[in-house]
Parts: C-alpha cells; sequence; structure tokens
C-alpha cells in the first residue's frame, strides 16, 4: 500500500492503475468507512482511499479541532483490506496560499444540514472536485447514512460531466441501529444509549408508511413524538422530502427521505431512511 501525501506524487502512482475505485473520508475509520473500501474492491480490482480533515466544511464554532484522528490505525485498517493508494495531504497541499475557488451547488445545498450550518456543503463540494480531479476514480464510493452529502456530490458530478459514477451503499449500524459515525466517540455512556432514539424515530415513521400512512405531516409528527420521549435528545429538523431536490413533501412520494438532525449533549448527530416503493396491486 502506498501512502501518498502530495498531488504530484499521486498523480503519478495513480498512472499504474486502469480502473480505480475511490472511497473518500475524514479519517477515524469504522466498519462504515471499511464496507465502502470492500465494496470498491469487489467492484473495481484496485481502490484508492483519502484521509483528510477538511477545514473549509466546518463552521468556526464547529468541531474542526477536536474532530477524532488516528492516522496510525486509520492506516492499518486500509492496509488490512489490501488498499492500494491512500492519499493524505495536509492543508496546505489541498489549499495552497491565495486559493480563492470554490464550488457551489445550489438548492440542494441550501436545505436541511445546508439550512443550519451555512457553507457546510459548499466546502463538501469543493474538497470532492478537487479529490476527484486529483484521484480520477472510476467509481466513487459514499455512504446513504449522508444522504444531503450524496445528493449534492451526484448533482456535482452530473452539472460538470465528470467522467465517474457515484455509488451510494446502505449505511452501516451499531447493534440498536445507531448508524455509525466517527462523532460516535464523543459520545459519554449514558448518552450513547439515548442515541440510539434517532433510528427508533425514522423506523417508526417508516412502519406508519409502510402501515399506508402518506400524509408527510403524519410521519414528521411521528419522528419528533418518539424523540421527545428521550430526555437527552434536542431536536434540530426532521424531514420528508423529495429524494432528489430535497423539498419537503406534502404526499410522501416512492423514495421519499425521512431525515433528522438531533443533539445528544454536546454531540450532532444526523441519520435517514429511503422509503421504499409503494408495493405493486
Amino acid at each position: 500500500m502506498d501512502v501518498i501525501a502530495t498531488i504530484q506524487d499521486f498523480r503519478r502512482a495513480r498512472g499504474r492503475f486502469g480502473r480505480l475505485g475511490f472511497v473518500p473520508t475524514m479519517g477515524y475509520l469504522h466498519d462504515g468507512h471499511l464496507s465502502l473500501v470492500r465494496q470498491a474492491r469487489a467492484e473495481c480490482g484496485a481502490v484508492a482511499a483519502s484521509i483528510f480533515v477538511n477545514p473549509t466544511q466546518f463552521a468556526p464554532h464547529e468541531d474542526f479541532s477536536r474532530y477524532p484522528r488516528d492516522m496510525e490505525r486509520d492506516l492499518a485498517l486500509l492496509r488490512d483490506l489490501g488498499t492500494d493508494l491512500v492519499f493524505t495531504p495536509g492543508v496546505a497541499e489541498m489549499y495552497p496560499p491565495g486559493s480563492v475557488t470554490a464550488v457551489e451547488v445550489s438548492e440542494v445545498s441550501e436545505r436541511l444540514e445546508g439550512a443550519v450550518r451555512p457553507g457546510h456543503f459548499r466546502g463538501v463540494a469543493t474538497v470532492v472536485c478537487k479529490l476527484f480531479n486529483i484521484v480520477q476514480p472510476t467509481r466513487a464510493y459514499f455512504g446513504q447514512k449522508d444522504a444531503q452529502q450524496t445528493v449534492v456530490i451526484r448533482r456535482m458530478v452530473r452539472d460538470l460531466a465528470m467522467p465517474l459514477e457515484v455509488v451510494v451503499c446502505p449505511t452501516v449500524r451499531e447493534p440498536d441501529g445507531l448508524a455509525m459515525s466517527s462523532r460516535n466517540v464523543y459520545l459519554a455512556p449514558e448518552e450513547r444509549r439515548a442515541a440510539a432514539v434517532l433510528y427508533r424515530a425514522l423506523r417508526q415513521a417508516e412502519a406508519a408508511y409502510r402501515g399506508g400512512e402518506r400524509a408527510a405531516a403524519s410521519l414528521r409528527r411521528i419522528m419528533r413524538d418518539t424523540l421527545a420521549g428521550e430526555p437527552l435528545a434536542e431536536i434540530e429538523y426532521v424531514s420528508v422530502a423529495h429524494p432528489d431536490s430535497l423539498a419537503e413533501l406534502d404526499a410522501v412520494i416512492d423514495g421519499a427521505l425521512l431525515s433528522l438532525a438531533v443533539r445528544i449533549g454536546r454531540t450532532r448527530l444526523i441519520d435517514n431512511i429511503p422509503l421504499p416503493p409503494d408495493p405493486p396491486d
């Protein structure tokens, strides 16, 4: 496994491979990340990953400085999976002095997470665009857990005619349903137990949908009521949205996205479930 810190050296190493699957990460890897690496390996043969905590997607009051990092552990996990290339740039490599160019994906970046974290997806789209230009992947792999991020990236790839396929893989969960996330390490034991309420709220709304409920307001109310039963949960938003535009729905459609953001103590958690299509008559 080659671990490479500069763009020039990475491009030189990339030339040894044809089809290449790519898994961009901010490190502190968990089984969700590793599932993406396994799928990339199965579908593309060669795999590249990146480890870069991107400062431009954090607001000044957010947790960039305390975001968990463990490079040696991450590299050992990637090595065990047979990863071919790992790109580990520093901030100055990705954003040289004087950098002023950014990528803005309008509309889908302005809802949900974008409404409560202004500028977040500008940072995401910019760094992912740069990584795609550097890595030149055949396919890039992302987890469904960050649903809005996948919508933004797919729109960017389509609009800018980027020659790659974006593959979205199912969310990997803990036994109690909590979506795996690098931020879960922030949770104290009592908070960790409370965090299971996110998935429980989503599943309650999904069950109502499977039972025939098609009013989006009712599904939102079910999620809010379930979350309200957990004293440690502070709701930021609950949503029933169109899967492509992320506009809020009145009547639920096939594939609608249930999503929510909740604070448990000082830790902000997000999760989602795409609703299945209506069964045939």
